[in-house]
């Protein structure tokens, strides 16, 4: 069966969807962006494939490009969304997204069923697989009477452990802005019946260290609220309930320590004649006569030889090297500091990690635990992010256009009918989830 999918937007996670949309299900894409030539080297001269020019303000222009699809996949920031929802609303097109839902989206869902057309979102990683496998195990439970009473669940995107290569065991594999953004969001989750609230000033002062077998140990911290999840999972009398981040041991203390000298401000302020050591001594109160390590040190209560001094020191805060731009927020310069030295060199690989942990009381009143676990590695020429986010959203396009999914209005994958088809897609992808019950 043939169909048309646009694609809007060229980014890290526009390969593996389109080449998957020209090749595995054999749809015409055409990919609109506005650097033509990234589409083009993606598209890579497929008979079924085009790329077009376009930019979010061309309103006329995208409403022709809407027109000529039976789906769109939005992989822009989700800012734009709602324009583009508009538009294939009133172009009766259907629309995938990787993104969460916003209110304003939500608002459109009995506009959109009236209109016979679903608007899939949330489908890619986070958020994405971890709706779609959750969902797989909570509704594996409820079919043999049990209940769940624990959930926890952590994704991780994060340099292969062969690749780490800085003291950070860090690289960038999506927006370090996005990265930096995350580390002061307030966090809630529950535990043991109380709801528990972190302010993004103290987020990484709440993290576990847990041991993930043949990986070693990493850190787990809450990210965001969690407490919608026990009505989005239906699973409301849950006790325990907390979604969250994995990294490398090191990554919260450090980033705790940073954010606390104040290097994480997006205030805009004049930054001319500033080198990045000028700045931290302001910050800590220090002269240009004192020892600035030592000085960041007795700031911070950290021993002279504490590893969050020397990754400080790797990133750069103590040089007298000029900060990146005149006039910007401190983050932002952390964000061109982290793009230069967090990138991965050519061949290195990336790792996704994926891991639920159930605790659920079956039929007879024991209790069962059940993990579900996701390991996945780039392979030099696709990085794990960039397939694990373009997939989801790929295999449901393609869905959507073979008419396999009957759901309509505002949606996220967490229903069998979205769910089932979307896993079984990805593990021919090899994208598999190992469950384990004890």
């Amino acid at each position: 069966m043939g169909g048309k999918v646009l694609v809007l937007g060229a980014g890290h996670v526009a390969a593996p969807l389109v080449r998957y949309l020209l090749e595995k299900a054999a749809l015409q894409v055409t990919v609109a962006t506005r650097t033509v030539s990234k589409a083009e080297r993606i598209i890579a001269d497929h008979p079924r494939g085009r790329a077009v020019a376009f930019t979010v303000d061309q309103t006329g222009r995208l409403a022709e490009l809407v027109g000529e699809a039976d789906v769109v996949v939005s992989l822009l920031p989700w800012v734009h969304h709602l324009p583009v929802a508009e538009a294939c609303l009133r172009e009766k097109k259907h629309l995938v997204t990787t993104s969460y839902v916003k209110e304003r989206m939500r608002a459109l869902d009995e506009a959109v069923r009236e209109a016979d057309l679903v608007f899939l979102n949330e489908c890619g990683l986070d958020p994405g697989l971890d709706h779609m496998s959750a969902m797989r195990v909570i509704h594996s439970i409820s079919d043999r009477g049990g209940e769940v009473v624990e959930f926890h669940s952590y994704c991780g995107g994060l340099p292969a452990p062969e690749a780490g290569g800085n003291p950070f065991a860090y690289k960038v594999s999506w927006s370090p802005k996005g990265v930096l953004l995350a580390c002061k969001r307030e966090a809630k989750f529950l535990r043991d019946g109380e709801v528990v609230t972190v302010p993004g000033d103290l987020l990484y002062s709440e993290y576990d260290v847990v041991e993930i077998e043949a990986l070693g140990e990493f850190e787990a911290y809450p990210n965001g609220d969690s407490l919608p999840y026990r009505e989005k999972y239906g699973i409301e009398n849950v006790r325990t309930l907390v979604r969250g981040t994995y990294r490398y041991p090191g990554w919260c203390g450090t980033w705790w320590q940073i954010k606390r000298l104040g290097w994480l401000d997006e205030a805009e302020r004049d930054l001319s004649g500033e080198t990045f050591a000028s700045v931290t001594r302001a910050l800590v109160g220090a002269s240009e006569d004192d020892d600035l390590p030592a000085a960041v040190a007795e700031k911070c209560g950290l021993s002279a030889d504490d590893e969050a001094l020397r990754r400080m020191a790797w990133l750069g805060l103590f040089d007298e090297r000029p900060m990146p731009f005149e006039r910007g927020s401190l983050l932002d310069a952390l964000v061109a500091v982290m793009e230069q030295k967090m990138a991965y060199a050519p061949g290195e690989r990336d790792m996704i990690i994926l891991r639920h942990r159930f605790v659920w009381k079956d039929s007879s009143g024991g209790t069962r635990t059940t993990l579900s676990t996701f390991i996945g590695y780039g392979d030099g020429e696709r990085t794990a992010m960039a397939k694990t986010v373009g997939l989801p959203a790929a295999i449901a396009a393609a869905a959507v256009v073979r008419g396999e999914i009957g759901l309509r209005g505002v949606q996220i994958p967490t229903e069998p009918e979205i769910y089932e088809p979307l896993l079984s897609g990805l593990e021919s992808e090899g994208i598999t989830f190992v469950e384990e019950t004890v």
